[in-house]
């Protein structure tokens, strides 16, 4: 790997986290504060958008299609897990879980998953084209 791809990949990767930061904050504002669907809807998505962020800082040298899809088969994974009892049990133990496993399955959130991914990724690649032209114009 070149010193160029090096410092690129540490850039990214610190917009990742730094951006995963702020949509953190944003879900746990929506939670305290938000109600009804579009709570529930802004909070699927801003989830959605924060395991598309962790797994796209994690995997930062690979293609983003790679971390997008990682994202929507665990969003996934965790909705279908909520038809059993087990997030609900293991949030009567630890509160905070469920923030991360939910605790109720909902068909709609199976749809704005992957529509909260897509759209990060689509944000994502036109910053990092965006990013990408900026540093390629000559400077004075």
């Amino acid at each position: 790997m070149t010193d160029r791809t090096r410092r690129f990949t540490a850039r990214r990767r610190f917009a990742l986290v730094a951006v995963a930061v702020v949509v953190l904050i944003g879900g746990l504002l929506v939670h305290r504060f938000g109600s009804g669907k579009a709570g529930d809807i802004a909070g699927d998505a801003l989830y959605a958008v924060l395991v598309y962020l962790l797994f796209a800082t994690l995997l930062a040298r690979t293609s983003r299609t790679l971390p997008a899809a990682l994202a929507i088969i665990f969003c996934t994974a965790v909705e279908f897990l909520q038809l059993t009892d087990l997030p609900r049990t293991w949030a009567l133990a630890f509160p905070p879980s469920a923030l991360v496993l939910g605790s109720s399955f909902a068909q709609r959130d199976l749809l704005v998953y992957p529509a909260s991914v897509l759209l990060a990724l689509i944000v994502d690649a036109a910053l990092s084209r965006g990013a990408r032209r900026q540093r390629s114009l000559p400077r004075h």
